[in-house]
């Protein structure tokens, strides 16, 4: 009496967890298919250019004429070698390739742990030694990564309470945030106290001067360096002073999610939220935000991949701190549909002559740098994000609520 009075009921739960498990396992497919993609693609890159170190392509190729501005992008091509590594696991058959040529290309890397001059320590070596060190727990590794946020705190400004941009003195960058973690992590490593106070106040100046109260972000801002006055936000590579790149956006996402993870301060969940809250309700349907949120209309149609893949990555992260389960899953499956979106779309499959991994990404559009091209920073996050979706689905299982 019961099974017939139920089994219509039982008939659509049963039927909801096949769609499920099919859905999960296309995804896994999916993304596992990406991956093995970027193994070739990465494989083809280091044959036919050993030791070189891209930023951007163009026309689809990696080594050609133009400038690099910076070299901030040394670690991502070693960095998406440890995350192959990663992916694969200590046993299977590439797996002692791919460790090798991390090691070959991150090595190189070491001196720069004394670079003063860039404010981009974080994005070179927590893709390459820190990862590194997890894998061999070797200490003169994670020394390395140690001298590198010491270094990047040299940058601190006392009077503005900030960590200063290349670009000048009196600048600040959103992009800071990704690379201030390494400066929480010397901290904790050496439990110095100073460390961990220079991090935490570029946080809460960044916090304070680029983030809006909707959640956008400015690309720059400048300060008075007699009396560390915040005077204006500004912008090198976004629409205007007063836009959203969106990149920026992602990069602040992603930041403020990591600053929240060493620190504990509920102003940086709280502003990583708003980022991501922003993100999710001005992007299109797809997932794959425009380059800048205010440009015009007939530019507004130009993507940026890899601020999609960034948003990804950052979601990830985010969604196992905040304390709503289903705000935490929201989180979650936006991540996986930006993937999807990202590997269906764009991904650079269907041209045998491309020779990156993921098309549409944006470097530079006032200079004219890889525009609608394959970037490091894409890549890299890219597989990040693919490889963190991947742990959150077992074959055959529906995804977790966050908590």
């Amino acid at each position: 009496m019961l099974t017939e009075r139920f089994a219509p009921l039982l008939i659509i739960v049963f039927a909801g967890i096949y769609v499920i498990q099919f859905i999960y396992d296309s995804d896994r497919r999916l993304f596992e298919n990406a991956i093995d993609f970027a193994q070739n693609q990465v494989k083809r890159l280091i044959e036919h250019n050993p030791e070189f170190y891209p930023i951007y392509t163009a026309s689809g190729k990696w080594n050609h004429e133009g400038p690099a501005w910076t070299h901030w992008c040394d670690g991502f091509l070693p960095g998406m070698m440890w995350l192959f590594y990663k992916h694969l696991g200590p046993d299977k058959p590439d797996s002692r390739f791919w460790f090798e040529q991390a090691i070959r290309y991150s090595r190189p890397l070491e001196a720069r742990k004394n670079d003063s001059d860039v404010h981009d320590l974080g994005f070179i070596f927590f893709s390459t030694y820190y990862r590194w060190y997890h894998v061999t727990r070797d200490a003169a590794i994670r020394d390395v990564v140690i001298q590198a946020g010491r270094t990047m705190a040299e940058r601190f400004n006392e009077a503005g309470q900030f960590l200063r941009s290349f670009v000048a003195e009196d600048s600040i960058f959103i992009d800071i945030m990704m690379n201030v973690g390494i400066v929480f992590y010397a901290a904790r490593e050496t439990s110095d106290r100073a460390l961990r106070d220079i991090a935490v106040r570029h946080c809460i100046t960044t916090r304070r001067c680029l983030v809006r109260g909707d959640g956008s972000v400015a690309h720059e801002g400048i300060f008075d360096l007699e009396t560390g006055e915040f005077l204006r936000q500004s912008t090198q590579q976004g629409f205007r002073g007063d836009s959203c790149w969106s990149r920026g956006l992602t990069w602040s996402l992603y930041g403020f999610t990591t600053a929240y993870e060493y620190s504990r301060d509920p102003r940086f969940l709280h502003t990583a939220e708003a980022c991501a809250d922003y993100y999710i309700t001005h992007t299109p349907a797809d997932g794959v935000p425009p380059w800048d949120y205010n440009a015009p209309p007939e530019n507004r149609l130009l993507v940026d991949t890899s601020a999609g893949a960034i948003a990804a990555a950052g979601l990830l992260r985010l969604c196992r701190h905040i304390p709503d389960p289903m705000k935490g899953h929201f989180y979650w499956s936006t991540a996986i549909h930006i993937l999807r979106s990202l590997c269906t779309k764009y991904l650079a499959n269907a041209d045998p002559e491309w020779e990156g991994v993921l098309q549409g990404g944006v470097y530079h559009i006032h200079k004219g740098l890889g525009v609608g091209e394959s970037v490091m920073w894409g890549e890299y996050f890219f597989l990040e994000a693919l490889e963190e979706a991947l742990k959150w689905q077992p074959r055959g299982a529906p995804a977790p609520l966050i908590q």
